[in-house]
């Protein structure tokens, strides 16, 4: 199992309100699947080469996060067609959900500017998401 992303809020992060912005739930989504590509596929792996494209985003706002919080992001698999992926994300404060969310991503070759099934490693590493729990 791995252990949900950490972020960290940033004074700039926040809006008048005192809330984390809107559009910055993206950001955090964004590291938290890079924290968890980089424990089911590693480091090594070439983007350019066996690329990815994020072609959708969901987020549902629950309650505000703020400042001095110190979230943790969850992802889960939701979702694997022929040629993408469909994770699902739990972003809670001291265990309090906060907010959910979702993205579809799209293999793609670079090169030949196409769509492409996903990658076989792929497959395996996010196959033990689906399992963990939500």
């Amino acid at each position: 199992m791995i252990n949900p992303a950490t972020v960290t809020v940033r004074f700039r992060d926040c809006d008048l309100m005192g809330h984390v912005n809107n559009a910055v739930y993206l950001s955090y989504f964004e590291q938290a699947r890079m924290h968890y590509f980089e424990q089911l596929i590693g480091k090594d792996w070439d983007y350019k080469k066996n690329g990815i494209l994020l072609v959708k985003n969901e987020v549902t706002y629950l309650k505000p996060v703020l400042l001095y919080d110190q979230p943790e992001i969850s992802l889960h698999l939701n979702a694997m067609g022929t040629k993408s992926i469909t994770l699902d994300y739990r972003l809670t404060v001291d265990g309090d959900l906060r907010c959910t969310g979702s993205s579809k991503l799209v293999c793609f070759d670079f090169e030949s500017q196409q769509t492409v099934p996903v990658y076989e490693e792929m497959k395996d590493a996010f196959e033990g998401l689906k399992n963990q729990d939500s």
